[in-house]
C-alpha cells in the first residue's frame, strides 16, 4: 500500500491538478527541488564551495605589474580679492 502501484501516482497527480492548478504545479516542483538539494547539502556537508576551489585549485597566471595613472597638476584658481563697498556720496 504505497506508490509503487502506477494508478496511485496518476490519481495523486489528477489530485494535484485540481487542487493547485496546471500553472502551479511547476513552480512548486522547483521549489520543492529547491529545498530537498539544500536539505540534502545541509546533511551531508557537501556544499556548492567544495565544487568551486577544486575547478580555482590552479594559480591564476602572474600579472604584469600595474603602473598607477599619470596625473596632471591641478591649477589652483586666484584667490578671491576682497571688495570694499563703495562709500556713499552725498
Amino acid at each position: 500500500m504505497g506508490l509503487d502501484n502506477p494508478l496511485h501516482i496518476a490519481f495523486l497527480v489528477v489530485i494535484l491538478l485540481l487542487v493547485f492548478g496546471a500553472r502551479r504545479l511547476p513552480e512548486i516542483g522547483r521549489s520543492l527541488g529547491g529545498g530537498m538539494r539544500e536539505f540534502k547539502e545541509g546533511i551531508t556537508g557537501e556544499a556548492k564551495h567544495s565544487t568551486l576551489t577544486q575547478a580555482t585549485a590552479t594559480p591564476p597566471p602572474p600579472q604584469a605589474p600595474q603602473q598607477p595613472p599619470v596625473t596632471q597638476p591641478v591649477a589652483t584658481p586666484p584667490a578671491p580679492t576682497p571688495q570694499v563697498p563703495a562709500e556713499p556720496q552725498g
